[in-house]
C-alpha cells in the first residue's frame, strides 16, 4: 500500500507511543471536546436540525476521521461552513433526502481519494476561498438573526438573505429583549475571556453562565427543551437512509456540493495544521477517512462532516501529538452526552445563536480581506465576485465563477508576461593581437528573435502578430527558445504557420535552445528536421550559417 494512504494513527503508533503521549493527547482532546459541545449543537440547529444530530456527526464522524485520517492533529465534525448547504438540502429533500446526500459525498470524497485527486485542492485560487468563506460567515450571521433577537415570524423563515431580511424586518416590532441580553452575556462572555483568560473554554462555560443565567431569573425565551425537548443520552442505532434511484438522482447535486466543500474545507484545515506542527499530512488519505466519516455518520442520523478549521488549531494548541487526541475528543462528547443530556434542555436558543455569531465574525479573514482588496484589481474582482455571488446567489456557482475569474485572471497575467524581441548576440571576433574579444554579430541576412516566458494560447496571438511580420524578411531567421519553459498545442500551431510562410519565402528557419518538453510540443505539430533546424545555442546556429558562406 502507498504510503500516501495509509492512515496517520498507523504511522504514530509505529514511532513508539507511551504515557506521556497519551496523556497529552487525553487534555488536547478534553479541551477540545469543550469547545465542540455547544459548537456542535448550535452548528445543528442553524442547519436546520435537531441539536442531537450535531454530536452525533461529532462523536461518529469525529472519531473516524482522526482514525483514518491523513493528518496527526486534524478535528472532524460538523462545520460552520456546511450551515447553508444542509439547511437548504434539508429544506428540498427532507432529512432522508440530506442524510442520503451526505452519504453520496462520502462516496464521491472516497473515490476523490483513491483517485489522488486531493493534490489538486489547491488550485483553487486564494481569493476565492477568502470570498467564498466570508460569503458563507454572512450567512450564518444572518440565519442567526431570528434567535440573537427572539423573533416571532408570521411563517417560515425565508431561505435566501434578501427574503429572509424583508421578513425579519417586517417581524422588528416582536424583539425578545430578554433574548437580545442572553446573547449580549453570551458574546460579552467569550470575548471577555478570550482576552484576558484565552486558555479557558469561553464558548462552553458562556453557555452555562447564559443558561445559568435565564434559568433564575425565569427569564422568556426559546431553549433547546421548549424547541426540541432536549437532547438524547446516548447514540441511535446505525440505521440505513431510504435508497431509491429517483431519490440518489434528486440529491446528487447536493452530494457533489457536498463533497467538493468538505475536500475544500477539510484539506484548507489540514494545511493549517501542518503550517502550525512542521508536519505534512496526507491529503489522499485525509479524502478517503472524510469520505468513510460521512457514510458512517448518515448511518446514525449525523449530518456532514469535515475536518474543521477552528476545532483543529484548538488540538494542537492544547498539545495533542497524535490522532489519539481527536478519538478521545470524540469519547469525552460521547460522555458529556450520556452524563449530562438532561442539562442541555436549558440552553437558551439566543445563547447558541451568540455562539455561531462569534463564529462567523472569526470566519471572515479581516487581514487577508483587506490585503487582497488592495493588492491588485483583479484579485480585488475575483473576491467580491465570489462573496456576492454566495451571499445573493448559491454557494456552488461561487465557487465556480471565482474559480473561473481565477483563471481567467491569471491567464491574462501569464500573457503579458511573456515578452519578445530581435536580440543581437555577442560573438567572439580574433582582433590584430590575436585574443579574442566579444562583439556583435551583425549578419544583414540573419535575423534573431528570443522569446522569454510561458508561450502558450493566451499570448500565442501576441507572439504570432510579431513573428509574422519578420519572418519573411532575411535569409535566415533564428527563434530563440532557451527562456520558453513551457509551449502548449496553440503555441506550437503558430511557430508551425510562422515556418509555412517561411519556407515559401525561401527562409531557413532555425530554432534554438528549446528544452526537451518544448522539442516534443514542436514536433508532434511537424516542427521539426529538415524542415528547421535544432540548434542548442544562437551561437550554435551562427556558426552553422558562418560555415556555409565560407
Amino acid at each position: 500500500m502507498p504510503d500516501s494512504l495509509v492512515p496517520k494513527t498507523i504511522s504514530t503508533l509505529a514511532e513508539g507511543y507511551g504515557l506521556a503521549r497519551l496523556r497529552a493527547d487525553a487534555l488536547a482532546g478534553l479541551t477540545v471536546a469543550i469547545v465542540a459541545l455547544p459548537l456542535s449543537m448550535a452548528i445543528a440547529i442553524a442547519s436546520g436540525v435537531t441539536p442531537d444530530r450535531g454530536l452525533y456527526t461529532a462523536i461518529v464522524g469525529g472519531f473516524i476521521v482522526s482514525l483514518l485520517g491523513g493528518s496527526r492533529v486534524q478535528i472532524g465534525g460538523p462545520a460552520g461552513a456546511f450551515i447553508v448547504f444542509v439547511a437548504a438540502t434539508g429544506a428540498r429533500h427532507g432529512l432522508d433526502g440530506l442524510l442520503l446526500a451526505s452519504a453520496m459525498g462520502g462516496i464521491m470524497l472516497i473515490a476523490a481519494g483513491y483517485l489522488r485527486l486531493g493534490q489538486y485542492i489547491k488550485f483553487i485560487p486564494y481569493p476565492v476561498t477568502v470570498g467564498f468563506t466570508a460569503g458563507i460567515a454572512v450567512i450564518i450571521f444572518a440565519s442567526q438573526l431570528r434567535d440573537l433577537f427572539g423573533l416571532t415570524l408570521s411563517g417560515a423563515e425565508p431561505g435566501p438573505i434578501v427574503d429572509k431580511l424583508i421578513a425579519l424586518g417586517h417581524a422588528a416590532g416582536t424583539v425578545n429583549w430578554a433574548a437580545v441580553l442572553t446573547a449580549a452575556l453570551t458574546i460579552g462572555i467569550i470575548l471577555g475571556l478570550r482576552r484576558l483568560r484565552p486558555h479557558w473554554p469561553g464558548m462552553l462555560i458562556a453557555v452555562a453562565a447564559a443558561s445559568a443565567f435565564v434559568a433564575l431569573l425565569q427569564l422568556p425565551g426559546e431553549t433547546i427543551g421548549t424547541r426540541f425537548g432536549g437532547i438524547p443520552r446516548g447514540l441511535p442505532l446505525p440505521t440505513l437512509p431510504p435508497l431509491s434511484l429517483d431519490k440518489a438522482a434528486a440529491v446528487f447535486p447536493d452530494a457533489v456540493s457536498f463533497a467538493l466543500l468538505g475536500a475544500i474545507e477539510s484539506l484548507l484545515s489540514a494545511v493549517v495544521a501542518d503550517g502550525m506542527t512542521g508536519r505534512r499530512h496526507r491529503s489522499s488519505m485525509e479524502l478517503i477517512a472524510q469520505g468513510v466519516a460521512n457514510i458512517c455518520s448518515a448511518l446514525f442520523g449525523g449530518i456532514c462532516v469535515t475536518g474543521t478549521i477552528a476545532r483543529t488549531p484548538t488540538n494542537v494548541r492544547a498539545g495533542a501529538t497524535s490522532p489519539v487526541s481527536g478519538m478521545l475528543h470524540s469519547v469525552f462528547l460521547l460522555l458529556f452526552m450520556l452524563l449530562a443530556a438532561p442539562l442541555a434542555s436549558y440552553i437558551p436558543l439566543a445563547s447558541l445563536a451568540g455562539v455561531l455569531a462569534i463564529v462567523a465574525w472569526n470566519m471572515i479573514e479581516k487581514p487577508p480581506v483587506m490585503a487582497l482588496l488592495r493588492s491588485s484589481y483583479g484579485d480585488a474582482v475575483v473576491l467580491l465576485a465570489t462573496f456576492l455571488i454566495v451571499v445573493f446567489r448559491d454557494l456552488t456557482e461561487g465557487i465556480v465563477i471565482g474559480f473561473a475569474l481565477g483563471a481567467v485572471l491569471f491567464i491574462d497575467r501569464m500573457a503579458k508576461s511573456i515578452s519578445i524581441g530581435e536580440t543581437k548576440p555577442l560573438s567572439p571576433l580574433p582582433q590584430e593581437n590575436g585574443e579574442e574579444h566579444p562583439v556583435v554579430a551583425d549578419d544583414p541576412n540573419t535575423v534573431i528573435y528570443r522569446i522569454s516566458g510561458i508561450f502558450f494560447f493566451g499570448s500565442a496571438a501576441t507572439v504570432g502578430t510579431v513573428l509574422d511580420r519578420i519572418a519573411d524578411q532575411r535569409r535566415n531567421f533564428i527563434l530563440d527558445c532557451t527562456e520558453v519553459p513551457f509551449l502548449d498545442s496553440t503555441a506550437a500551431n503558430v511557430i508551425e504557420g510562422i515556418l509555412r510562410k517561411a519556407e515559401r519565402s525561401g527562409v531557413r528557419f532555425i530554432i534554438t535552445g528549446a528544452k526537451p518538453q518544448v522539442r516534443r510540443a514542436l514536433y508532434q505539430h511537424h516542427v521539426r528536421p529538415p524542415r528547421v533546424l535544432m540548434r542548442a545555442s544562437i551561437e550554435a546556429a551562427l556558426e552553422v550559417i558562418r560555415n556555409e558562406q565560407t
